[in-house]
């Protein structure tokens, strides 16, 4: 049998890639402060982290001043944004 292919953060539903743009800008936040960012449904965002959870971009935690809550964040293996160089480099090459 082959192996199921790897799904990225390009294959998620852009509810899932706005959840993820919401903590790297904010960073760690409650799932409560995700659906305020975002102005997604609490539903929408519990799937978008459970999305990103599987393909292990995202860590729960445990949220110390309601520990009700869980504390969602980025981890080291989500991709990053690209350097201004990168950016001046794909400038660059599409000018010509």
């Amino acid at each position: 049998m082959a192996e199921a292919e790897q799904e990225s953060l390009d294959d998620l539903p852009p509810s899932a890639k706005l959840v993820f743009k919401v903590l790297e800008y904010n960073g760690p936040l409650t799932q409560k402060g995700i659906v305020q960012e975002s102005m997604l449904s609490a539903r929408t965002v519990r799937y978008a982290l459970e999305r990103l959870e599987g393909i292990g971009v995202v860590d729960e935690d445990v949220y110390f001043a309601d520990a009700r809550q869980n504390l969602y964040q980025l981890t080291d293996a989500a991709p990053e944004r690209p350097s201004e160089s990168d950016a001046d480099e794909a400038e660059a090459c599409c000018a010509e």
